[in-house]
């Protein structure tokens, strides 16, 4: 029997997607010319390396407001002009947001966030809205990406929700079986009772 997944399970293991899924992105444009990860490439914000510090930028702004911090962002700069800083700044970004979503309290995720959005208008949204937001902000934006890598020539990275599950239960069986393995080890069998 399954149990039900809570808000708080659920915003864990997709914060944890988000990770998976830029690891599969940067894998990704690793094989393009860094060249066009500056040049313009018909994205909202222009170039890639721009638009993923959109997306870095973005989980910041709302991490704050989630925190009750106020933070001014300007999303027409690019923050880390540093491919290789910006990789770990996102990366980063997406395990503090994870680890800061673990260690809140259940309650927290059925409640409402009162913030001020960039353009100064006192907003209220429930937390689950703000969340959900967030993870499809950032899925947006790899799409988007993705899509140029497979014009630039590149093989587009697999990154759906899917194969992420598939890969954490794989992980997961192999956990079990080596538990299984060290559990046995620890209490073997009485060789008087084996036939």
């Amino acid at each position: 029997m399954h149990s039900r997944y809570s808000w708080k399970s659920y915003f864990v293991v997709l914060s944890d997607y988000q990770q998976w899924a830029n690891d599969r992105l940067f894998a990704a444009l690793g094989g393009i010319n860094r060249e066009f990860l500056q040049s313009p490439q018909g994205l909202f914000f222009g170039s890639i390396h721009h638009t993923v510090d959109h997306i870095m930028l973005v989980n910041r702004l709302w991490l704050a407001r989630l925190q009750g911090e106020a933070l001014k962002v300007n999303f027409q700069e690019i923050a880390y002009p540093d491919w290789n800083q910006l990789i770990e700044a996102t990366q980063c970004q997406a395990e503090e947001l994870k680890l800061w979503l673990d260690a809140s309290e259940p309650d927290w995720f059925d409640g409402r966030l009162d913030f001020v959005s960039s353009d100064g208008t006192a907003r209220s949204m429930w937390m689950r809205d703000v969340l959900t937001h967030m993870m499809n902000h950032q899925a947006h934006h790899r799409g988007q990406i993705s899509a140029v890598i497979t014009r630039l020539g590149g093989e587009a990275p697999e990154m759906d929700y899917f194969y992420y599950k598939r890969e954490m239960d794989g992980y997961m069986e192999i956990i079990r079986d080596d538990q299984s393995l060290s559990k046995e080890a620890q209490n073997p069998a009485d060789p008087d009772l084996a036939e």
